[in-house]
Formats: structure tokens, sequence, C-alpha cells
């Protein structure tokens, strides 16, 4: 019986490989430069030029279909194409869906963010002052200027009245010698005679001098958190932010696994970017070639800069139908044999890409 089930299979995968072998394979692609580089009329790109030397090698007749990606996805499982030429990321959910060749890239995702204006960080260093607490401890420490000054000239207007005048201008003096009393710059021109004076002067002294180190701690505190704020470099700053990746793509299942609370899916990079750009979300997540060619390719997006952060490690493959595993591996073999030649690091270079 077990003898039985094995040859049926194997006239199965026979049957299949020959239908296959009697027809133009259904080549399924979509714009991922620099890997799949869509120029309108024709396609370029090191998968394009990958595919055609493998195609060429097993003298394979084709045709070229381009669809969207979540599409391509849906094919791949459905073997509404026999195989898909982008550079898909090799995942274990994917593996039990579809075939995967041997990688022939290797990469990381990395982080797409705005840069800040000149004009914007001077409204955002500004605003970092306007804060609630910058404004509280203001109003404190106006408040104990007054309530000092006006002390010290009730207890020095009788005794010291050349120094504490009477009137609105006394009240002015003890206004003025609260003041540099307060920040320790110490003129000497009003100084307390009396011992309530005196007495009034120290409490001044050393609590301002408390008073006044808290509220210069909470101003650098503001302006540090401001700077971070606006000048992130982690890849877990950006998991309370609107940050945009691909659709149904592996840094997507990434994002989320990681627990990222607000992301924003797109069907291509370019979508993503421009949104990026717009300030509609605050990053934009992807892998780190395909986001670099597109920033370095469009001079409307000279206002992004990519992120010296490196995560999730993907390598990239040629993607196929679970029934084509005999295809698979003739493809499998190919692909090594041209990744051993002096001309894959060729056309590497070409396509400004370097080896992870």
């Amino acid at each position: 019986m077990r003898t039985l089930i094995i040859v049926i299979v194997l006239l199965i995968s026979i049957s299949v490989t020959s239908q296959i072998d009697d027809r133009k394979l259904r080549i399924g692609y979509t714009a991922a430069a620099p890997f799949i580089v869509d120029n309108g009329d024709y396609a370029d790109g090191l998968n394009f030029w990958l595919w055609k030397r493998v195609a060429k090698d097993l003298n394979i007749e084709y045709d070229m279909i381009p669809m969207e990606f979540p599409t391509l996805l849906d094919s791949l499982r459905t073997g509404g194409i026999d195989i898909s030429i982008n550079p898909l990321t090799i995942t274990s959910q994917r593996s039990k869906e579809m075939e995967f060749t041997h990688s022939f890239y290797a990469s990381n995702a990395t982080i797409a963010i705005a840069e800040i204006s000149s004009f914007d960080r001077l409204k955002s260093f500004i605003g970092s002052f306007l804060n609630f607490e910058f404004l509280s401890g203001l109003l404190i420490l106006l408040f104990i200027i007054f309530l000092f000054g006006v002390l010290g000239w009730l207890f020095e207007r009788r005794k010291n009245p050349d120094v504490f005048r009477p009137g609105g201008r006394g009240l002015w003096d003890g206004m003025w010698w609260s003041a540099v009393t307060l920040t320790t710059v110490g003129y000497g021109d009003k100084v307390p005679v009396t011992k309530s004076g005196k007495i009034t002067a120290l409490v001044l002294m050393f609590g301002g001098l408390l008073f006044i180190s808290g509220l210069t701690a909470s101003i650098a505190s503001s302006l540090t958190v401001n700077q971070l704020t606006n000048n992130p470099d982690g890849f877990n700053e950006f998991k309370d932010r609107a940050v945009g990746t691909i659709g149904n793509s592996g840094t997507e299942n990434f994002l989320s696994e990681h627990f990222f609370k607000d992301l924003h899916s797109y069907p291509n990079v370019p979508t993503g970017l421009k949104e990026l750009n717009e300030g509609k979300i605050k990053a934009f997540i992807y892998d780190e070639p395909i986001l670099k060619y597109a920033i370095q390719r469009d001079s409307t997006l000279h206002n992004l800069k990519l992120l010296p952060v490196k995560f999730d490690i993907q390598f990239y493959a040629f993607a196929l139908p679970k029934t084509h595993v005999e295809l698979e591996q003739r493809f499998t073999q190919r692909i090594l044999e041209i990744m051993e030649t002096e001309e894959w690091d060729i056309v590497l270079n070409e396509y400004g890409l370097a080896e992870f």
C-alpha cells in the first residue's frame, strides 16, 4: 500500500512537471527597484537580469505578468503564476504556502524619516519653553521675586530709606534686590541692614538657589526630550508613532510582532515615501536597498534620510507554488552556479548592491 502511494505521488509530480514544460511559464513581478525597475515600456533590475539568465540557460519560454504585491502573493498560493521573481523575503509562514529557491541576496530593514528644517528646529526649540512645566516654574519664580521684594522693602524702608525708598520707587527697589539676590548676581548696590531684612535675604538666597537649580534641570530635561523626539535614532522609539511599510510584507509581520501600535500599510514604496515626505507618517520602514534606491532616484524626496539602524535580516529568493518542487530545484541549481561567477559581482555593483 505504501509503495502504491509513492508511485501515485511520483506520477502526479511527473505529470505536473510535464504540463509545465509544455507551456510558457507565467512570471509574476511588481516594481521593487533596484531589484525590479519598472521603466514603463520595459523592466530592468537585478532580479530581471538573474531570471533572464536562468531562463536562457534552461531554455525556458515565459510570459511576464506585472501585478500588485498582494495579488502576486495570492497568485503564488493558488498557482495563478508559476514563479515570482520579486525579492521575496523567506519567512516560516511563506515557506508553508510556497516554495523558495536558494537565496541570492541578503539584506535588512531600516527606517526612513523626514529631516527637520532649520526653521522647524527653531520653532521646536522655542516651543519647548512654552510647555506647562516651564511656564508654571516661571510664574513661581516671579512670585518669589515679588514676595521677597515686598518683604525686604517692608523690613528696610524705615531704617534704610536711602536704599529702599518710600512708596512705589521703594517697591521697585525691593524687586530689584530680590531678583539680584535670587540669581546670586550680587551687585551689592542694595544691602539689607536690619535683622529681619538679613534673615529674609538668607532665606531668599538658599531657597532661591535650590529653586533655580531645579528650574534649570527642568529646562535642560525638556530640551533633551525635545531633541530626542525630533532626532530619533533607535528602533523602539517608533513603536508609539505612525509608521508605514508595505502591506503583506515580511517587514509588516515583523513590526506587528514587535508591537508597533500605529502601523500604516502601503501598496508600494513610492506611495509610502510620499506620505512620509508630506508628514502624514513619522517614518517608513522597509528593506534598506529598496528605500535607498528610491530616495536617491527621486529628487522630490531629498528631505528624507535613512537612519543608521539595521534589523530584521532578510534573505531574498524567487518563489514558486507548492506544486513546482522539481522546477524550484532546477532554478536553485542554476542560481547557485550563477552566483559563483565573477559576472554576478559585477552585476551587483552595477545596481549599487553590495553583499550584506
